[in-house]
């Protein structure tokens, strides 16, 4: 039987008296979750989470916070490390902003803490599933260090409405457009 340790960001298995070094995976060397995948919910109102993304929303602390997204109908998913830089960062802001107020009660308000059970799965909560229109199939959207999760449907909408518009250039950060991708 393999028993996993963790020591100084290294996992070590022991088995039959003996330690076993195995590398973590880290998502493409840089702990960025790219990529998009579907999702299927159960009746119970669980999404299991693609193995390949697993350690690394876990990664430090067992647990991950789902928000809704105040820009778009779709949940956020931290992991917890993340979202604490976050949390923190918010809670730093002026109070007396109204702007700032706003996005504190939405992010902070909704925040849900949720673990990663042995099967892979995280329970959405009925009310940020209800604000996304999450029902059955759930489109997995990474985003760096977070994840979008959108209804399927809805995220085809609006990944057709976005492919279909003509370039933005005009209305782009200076940031963005010195980018070169």
């Amino acid at each position: 039987m393999w028993q996993k340790e963790v020591y100084s960001g290294k996992t070590w298995y022991l088995a039959f008296g003996r330690v076993h070094y195995f590398p973590v995976l880290r998502l493409g060397g840089t702990g960025m979750f790219r990529g998009v995948s579907g999702v299927n919910i159960d009746s119970k109102g669980r999404m299991v989470v693609p193995v390949r993304y697993r350690d690394a929303l876990q990664k430090n602390h067992p647990s991950v916070v789902l928000t809704i997204d105040t820009e778009e109908k779709c949940l956020l998913l931290y992991p917890m490390a993340t979202w604490e830089e976050i949390e923190k960062k918010l809670a730093e802001l002026p109070a007396f902003n109204p702007g700032v107020r706003r996005i504190q009660r939405l992010l902070v308000g909704h925040a849900t803490e949720t673990e990663i059970d042995s099967h892979g799965r995280i329970l959405l909560p009925p009310l940020l599933r209800e604000y996304a229109g999450i029902e059955r199939h759930v489109t997995l959207v990474g985003q760096g260090k977070k994840f979008e999760l959108w209804d399927e449907a809805h995220w085809q909408a609006r990944r057709q409405l976005w492919l279909a518009e003509e370039s933005v250039t005009a209305t782009l950060p200076e940031e963005v457009t010195k980018l070169s991708l």
